[in-house]
């Protein structure tokens, strides 16, 4: 006997747990990470230490910025569930023990956050916050990307952008001779307009570059011009005098700068810069802001990798000063090529050495006002995965245009030109909070704002004209949830775009649940012949609980009332352990007992339309009589 009533104690115990879960589901999928994480809390102490409910209560803290509880509660579900834990809720624990400063755990929780997630770039090289940097956009600025209506389906690339036309290079045209690199023609330099247009940049028709001998048979590429507009520094093979390509003795052709002057609109005077090598290649020329220094790319003896960028001092009309490698923290042991210089001195370049998404991707420096500065990957949307290179930009403000060239799946041809266009965007979700039957507003309503992850980022209470409102990033999925005492809570759905300094309107309804002498809640359903308080008549009492927790003197009486269907004296019955039932639960959740006075089932006695027996009604006409009242006796 003593077996089967522990036996049946236990059953009873796991059922509650289990109608306790389910509830504190409930609330947190409605972001009640407080009310969730109380009711998870109560489960854990009657036994329950799932693996649900231990990471739900990491959750929850998680998304409320609480680091040390996340961290409790993420530590007992990760010691406990190590051989099947989700890898991303090792995450969380990581980016909460970070918040810490427990460090020493974060590396030894990154090992096994990348043992389980190997190809999982945020931890890439031990460092979160760069491959996070990496990988996510920034969410104040808006970077629209845009592959230029010129490219052709052949390789173009290599924007720069001088008196109104932009140079580039191009494998487009009638060249008979193929490069065997690509199977493409060999590039030359083209040229087009560029003007603006009611905010909108257009672009004349392509043409090769205005110059009698400067395209050759084989490749010209990577342009630069000075100043005051006379000079221009280009890359092209090593050719000989009768413009044949120039072979070392391996068989191989390398690249040389050579510069030509501007002779009324069209550019002549060809020469090789000196510093060029016949044994190893040297392009990809670029100008510092005030044009004292050119730097290139070279592969030649005495570097740190495949290509390294070097720099050299332009002393005077063809003198220059010796090459210097830029040193370690420019190059690697992989290729830098591409070099850029913004007029405010920020070098920007494309590797595969330094920490990159994959092939080649466009850094930056400020390795030109302080040696020891290092380089920053410029992450997505500029990096890819693909080659993403020849960048060039007039500033480095926060709103900026500009270009670079990738060879990404969704471009026209094998090398295309993007333009970009970043700028600061934000929004604002502003509205008004009122209550819902009357429209009256409602002051002093908490509105909550939750990011699409679940998590709470912003609080603020609307003022006395009801008004709220919070800054937003664009391009972003929120929640905003308004509650106040003794009323239900409403939550609306916002979804930015990126039209800069939009208003997004939310207002907030809230149902008050205290109407004249009663706490007004849905209705409370019960299975067929049970009287056990379901998950959703929980979740509706809840709203009891909290009312009386915010009235604490408040006594209350319940009735329950059924329909006509089942005989009189089973009706009674029914009702009356279903009022008792409703008590016991209000009771259990930590109301005293003596604020109930009663709690009464009255059956079919007081129904409140024509249904009485024998009386053929809808199933809608009935619901009408199943009802609970819950009568405020004492406020």
């Amino acid at each position: 006997m003593k077996t089967k009533l522990c036996i049946l104690i236990f059953a009873l115990g796991s059922t509650f747990m289990v109608a306790q879960t389910k509830l504190a589901d409930k609330f947190f999928s409605n972001y009640a990470y407080v009310k969730a994480s109380e009711l998870y809390e109560a489960a854990v102490n009657k036994g329950d230490d799932s693996k649900h409910v231990l990471t739900r209560l990491g959750d929850c803290y998680y998304n409320n910025s609480n680091s040390e509880k996340a961290v409790l509660w993420y530590a007992q579900a990760i010691n406990k569930y190590e051989t099947s834990i989700d890898p991303e809720y090792i995450f969380k624990y990581i980016q909460s023990l970070k918040s810490l400063g427990k460090y020493d755990e974060v590396n030894t929780q990154i090992e096994t956050f990348k043992t389980l997630q190997n190809n999982d770039r945020r931890f890439e090289d031990f460092d979160v916050e760069k491959m996070d940097k990496l990988s996510q956009k920034d969410d104040k600025i808006i970077v629209n990307i845009l592959n230029l209506p010129f490219n052709s389906g052949l390789s173009d690339f290599g924007s720069y952008i001088h008196n109104n036309q932009l140079y580039f290079a191009s494998s487009r045209g009638d060249n008979s001779k193929i490069y065997t690199w690509n199977k493409e023609p060999f590039l030359d330099i083209y040229q087009t307009s560029v003007e603006e247009k009611d905010g909108k940049i257009e672009f004349g028709t392509p043409d090769l570059i205005s110059a009698s001998k400067l395209n050759s048979e084989y490749h010209e590429a990577s342009v630069a011009i000075t100043n005051d507009g006379k000079t221009m520094y280009f890359t092209r093979d090593n050719v000989t005098r009768k413009n044949k390509l120039n072979y070392d003795k391996k068989g191989t052709t390398h690249l040389k700068i050579y510069k030509a002057t501007l002779e009324g609109e069209s550019w002549e005077n060809i020469k090789e810069l000196p510093f060029n090598d016949e044994l190893y290649s040297t392009g990809h020329p670029t100008l510092n802001a005030d044009n004292t220094k050119l730097y290139f790319v070279s592969d030649r003896d005495g570097g740190l990798g495949l290509t390294d960028i070097y720099e050299v001092d332009i002393l005077g009309i063809d003198s220059y000063s010796e090459p210097r490698n830029m040193g370690e923290t420019v190059n690697t042991k992989g290729r830098e090529m591409f070099p850029f210089v913004s007029k405010d001195s920020i070098l920007y370049f494309s590797s595969d050495g330094h920490l990159n998404l994959g092939l080649l991707d466009i850094m930056k420096s400020e390795v030109l006002k302080k040696p020891s500065a290092k380089a920053v990957n410029m992450g997505a949307p500029y990096n890819s995965g693909y080659d993403d290179f020849a960048f060039f930009i007039d500033s480095s403000d926060e709103e900026s245009f500009g270009y670079f060239s990738s060879n990404r799946p969704e471009g026209q041809g094998s090398d295309d030109i993007y333009s970009f266009k970043a700028y600061v965007c934000s929004q604002k979700i502003e509205g008004i909070t009122r209550d819902k039957e009357t429209s009256a507003i409602l002051s002093n309503v908490t509105v909550r704002l939750i990011d699409e992850t679940g998590k709470e980022i912003g609080e603020v209470t609307s003022d006395e004209d009801g008004a709220y409102e919070f800054e937003v990033d664009c391009n972003k999925k929120y929640t905003v949830v308004g509650n106040k005492t003794d009323y239900k809570d409403d939550q609306k759905d916002v979804e930015t775009d990126n039209e800069n300094e939009k208003i997004n309107e939310a207002d907030l309804y809230l149902e008050s649940l205290i109407k004249a002498n009663q706490i007004v809640i849905n209705p409370i359903f019960f299975d067929f012949d049970k009287w056990n308080i379901r998950t959703d008549a929980q979740y509706e009492l809840e709203h009891i609980i909290d009312v009386m927790r915010a009235n604490p003197t408040m006594v209350i009486k319940l009735e329950s009332h059924t329909d006509s269907r089942g005989s009189d004296k089973y009706n009674i019955k029914l009702s009356d352990r279903r009022a008792k039932s409703t008590r016991d639960y209000i009771v259990s959740r930590g109301i005293e007992a003596n604020r109930l006075e009663s709690a009464i089932g009255y059956g079919e006695t007081k129904l409140l339309n024509k249904c009485s027996n024998g009386v053929k009604c809808s199933k809608a006409e009935h619901q009408l009589n199943r009802r609970s009242y819950f009568y405020i006796l004492k406020d």
